[in-house]
């Protein structure tokens, strides 16, 4: 079974909108575990526009199933995550001011840069994975870097399958193969969603683990957050 991470960045966004601690994101965190999520994913940026680091800091005591701490690894995110020890770290090219991420690494021009970063992060037993585009020559590269896992980029999936394009999940089909025969694990975000999550599933092969946000914070304003969790874990059963 493919695991579901729920990325509460939206959960800080309103929060922060009107000052205080209400949605309280400890709570709304553990409360996502208790209805089977089995993972918690934070993005903090700079800025702290939704997730503080010091939110990073007091998840360590809540979250009991996987933490997983995405960013750029710039010197401010790389302290974080050792301080942290999360389960997992997601390495992803974001600039400061991107409102979302919106590209994947180029494993080839920065792996040397990767290949040190990441061996920091496993040396202190923290599981890495690159945030990256469907690319074969890049999952070549991204091997060579010696991390635990990819993440694919799923926007342009995303887009096409709304669009009725279904031969779009072809590239990352046989970005998942090769990730499989090189020995990396294989992750996947960023647009995911309801509608499409169950086609996706079925068209990765070993996919591990999806992080999932927007979409699932969205659908819960009308569904209702518990009922979305495990609708999600229904389609990746």
């Amino acid at each position: 079974m493919t695991k579901l991470s729920v990325n509460i960045n939206k959960i800080a966004t309103l929060r922060n909108s009107r000052g205080g601690n209400v949605p309280n994101l400890l709570k709304v965190a553990a409360d996502i575990e208790s209805f089977g999520a089995e993972g918690i994913t934070i993005h903090p940026r700079p800025d702290e526009r939704h997730i503080r680091y010091q939110d990073a800091r007091d998840l360590v005591s809540v979250v009991k199933t996987e933490y997983n701490i995405e960013g750029n690894p710039i010197k401010s995110f790389i302290d974080l995550v050792l301080e942290t020890k999360p389960t997992q770290v997601t390495l992803v090219p974001d600039a400061v001011d991107a409102i979302t991420s919106n590209a994947g690494w180029n494993t080839i021009e920065h792996q040397s840069f990767l290949k040190e970063v990441i061996q920091e992060f496993q040396q202190n037993n923290i599981r890495t994975s690159i945030f990256i585009d469907t690319d074969l020559k890049l999952i070549e590269a991204a091997a060579k870097t010696g991390t635990d896992r990819i993440e694919l980029y799923t926007e342009e999936f995303a887009t096409q399958f709304d669009l009725g394009n279904k031969k779009a999940v072809k590239p990352y089909t046989e970005a998942a193969i090769l990730a499989n025969k090189l020995g990396l694990g294989i992750n996947a975000g960023h647009d995911l969603s309801l509608d499409n999550i169950k086609f996706f599933k079925e068209n990765i092969p070993n996919l591990a683990e999806v992080s999932i946000g927007h979409a699932l914070i969205a659908e819960s304003l009308y569904l209702g957050l518990e009922n979305v969790v495990n609708m999600y874990l229904h389609r990746l059963k």
